[in-house]
């Protein structure tokens, strides 16, 4: 059978994976595969990362030469190049990148997605922005990964208060405003696949969804696949006005030994809500793995609403995992000091 380095080979009676087309493949992806797919057929920006051993040796010799990060930046403007005037017209992009860690390797990484010409006379149109970034990592490599997703401007403020509150301070309606903000009918989707395919691989993934588009998905899917292989994952969510924010996260235990940290942090103001789905799977070949789950979320306001799920699926019987979600909200002593 080989090395196991891929999904397709894990299989026996219990967790049987097969291929990426079957239903049981395309439900582990959490959704993101009919967007992957669409990524794959329509992708415009492609960017490509190689790091090999040969870098990290020569950089190691000389501690002032440590290695850089490699910065990807995704840039739109608010009509997205389009020179189309009608309002129901829209932009998609479909942006790609592929980073490969090979054997013994170090490389980190930075992706950011930013608008350009905010003050600019172009009129916006909605926009949909389907990313999808593929990771490997090789054995004994060591690579930290961040992602900014901070599209869409800011959300409109004060949108919780109730329209007699508004008229009673001779302001205009806040919701009304948000109604009318452009980047509320953008919709922004990245999908993230890390895949852990050497001994004592090392992965370290910070993904912050900071923007003001309407709608916001991140998902990131982290497998590791070979002994010793570990992984830490930390993301923070913050949503406002009228937005719609979902962070998934999927952990798949395949082999023996392996660490994984995860922890989700989330900020929910004004009418938005959001959602964080966690997933963290344990198969049977994975004995006395160490798995650590939690999310904590604050309200700031009695009309912000957030879905937290962590969720852990063991098949081995032989590991040490813990999962929890925590949310409260701010006394109004607090809120007035912020």
């Amino acid at each position: 059978k080989g090395p196991l380095n891929s999904l397709e080979k894990l299989s026996s009676p219990d967790h049987c994976v097969g291929k990426a087309t079957s239903q049981f493949a395309i439900n582990n992806q959490q959704g993101t595969a009919a967007f992957a797919a669409l990524n794959s057929v329509k992708a415009g920006s492609v960017a490509y990362v190689h790091a090999s051993m040969k870098d990290a040796s020569a950089d190691s010799e000389d501690e002032r030469n440590a290695p850089k990060p490699v910065l990807i930046v995704n840039a739109q403007t608010p009509s997205g190049g389009s020179a189309s005037t009608e309002e129901d017209k829209g932009v998609a992009f479909h942006p790609r990148l592929l980073a490969v860690a090979d054997d013994g390797s170090v490389l980190s990484l930075v992706q950011m997605c930013v608008d350009l010409n905010e003050d600019s006379e172009e009129a916006p149109c909605a926009t949909f922005v389907n990313g999808y970034t593929q990771v490997y990592v090789g054995a004994n490599a060591n690579m930290t990964h961040a992602f900014l997703e901070e599209t869409g401007g800011q959300v409109t403020s004060r949108v919780e208060i109730s329209d007699e509150e508004a008229a009673e301070e001779s302001i205009a309606n806040p919701r009304e405003e948000e109604a009318k903000r452009p980047a509320l009918r953008d919709t922004h989707f990245q999908a993230i696949d890390v895949h852990i395919t050497g001994d004592e691989g090392s992965y370290a993934g910070s993904v912050m969804e900071l923007g003001g588009c309407g709608r916001s998905r991140i998902a990131i899917s982290t497998s590791l696949l070979r002994p010793g292989a570990s992984a830490a994952v930390n993301g923070f969510s913050l949503s406002g006005g009228a937005q719609r924010s979902d962070m998934r996260t999927n952990i798949q235990h395949m082999a023996q030994g392996t660490i994984s940290r995860q922890e989700q942090r989330n900020m929910v103001g004004g009418r938005s809500t959001a959602s964080f789905r966690g997933r963290i799977r344990v198969e049977q070949s994975a004995q006395q793995t160490d798995s650590e789950q939690l999310s904590r979320t604050i309200l700031l306001s009695d009309h912000a609403r957030i879905w937290a799920t962590p969720s852990l699926e063991i098949i081995a019987d032989d590991v040490t995992c813990t999962h929890g979600a925590t949310i409260s909200d701010l006394s109004e002593e607090e809120l007035f000091y912020l």
